[in-house]
């Protein structure tokens, strides 16, 4: 990570909210305390979803990742978010932060989501933009290369990079299957952050802080932001 990077988003973007926790917000102002929340691709130690212990009646996290331990509160379940072992209509909300962009077969996912959420519930998921130009470069690298390059720009560790799909990061693409699953879309919007994959270069960082600010000006190019943040609603 680069001095001069961390200088620069300081400046640039040093009192902007970052869009994770634009997500949190979204979720708080959803959830209530006699409810059930849903973490979908909860991750190995589910730290989003512990943020919600004492707010909600019941926590549950799924992930296809082996859990290193029980976590105090919260239900892990080891599982495909296509075939969860929950029963229909037992979720108030579902959440699912940087997920999306990695659902290869995103029709039985949705479906699945749709399945455990009862008739008005709430699925919620912030994810990669797919014209967002870190979304393009990944395209077009394979996966088998992901890790050591995240690794390297990020300081992500390489267990915790999984493969891209891209199948549901558009705006055409969450209609499709939204619909397709008896979804009604409440929300669609684009966020921005600072460019974190050029934070261990501080000239490709300012070049891509310049970008950053030039689609974040002009409206008709907000579709370009790095982010997608998506809330749906289960059709009574």
């Amino acid at each position: 990570m680069s001095s001069l990077s961390e200088r620069l988003k300081e400046r640039y973007f040093g009192s902007e909210e970052h869009p994770y926790r634009t997500f949190e917000r979204k979720i708080d102002s959803l959830i209530h305390r006699d409810e059930t929340l849903l973490d979908a691709g909860c991750g190995r130690t589910a730290p989003v979803l512990a943020k919600y212990r004492g707010k909600v009646k019941r926590l549950i996290g799924a992930d296809l990742v082996d859990f290193p331990t029980a976590i105090d509160g919260i239900e892990l379940m080891n599982a495909d978010l296509a075939q969860l072992p929950i029963p229909d209509g037992s979720v108030d909300v579902v959440m699912s932060r940087s997920v999306m962009e990695h659902v290869v077969d995103p029709a039985a996912v949705y479906r699945e989501i749709a399945r455990v959420l009862k008739p008005g519930g709430r699925f919620v998921f912030l994810t990669g933009n797919f014209w967002d130009y870190a979304a393009i470069i990944t395209n077009l690298v394979p996966n088998r290369f992901h890790p050591w390059i995240v690794a390297r720009t990020q300081g992500r560790a390489e267990i915790d990079v999984f493969p891209t799909a891209y199948k549901t990061n558009t705006r055409a693409a969450v209609n499709k299957w939204a619909n397709g699953a008896g979804f009604e879309i409440v929300s669609y919007e684009y966020l921005g952050q600072y460019p974190t994959y050029f934070m261990f270069n501080g000239l490709l960082f300012l070049v891509a802080t310049g970008y950053e600010k030039l689609i974040r000006r002009f409206d008709a190019l907000r579709f370009l932001r790095g982010w997608i943040l998506v809330v749906l609603r289960k059709q009574s």
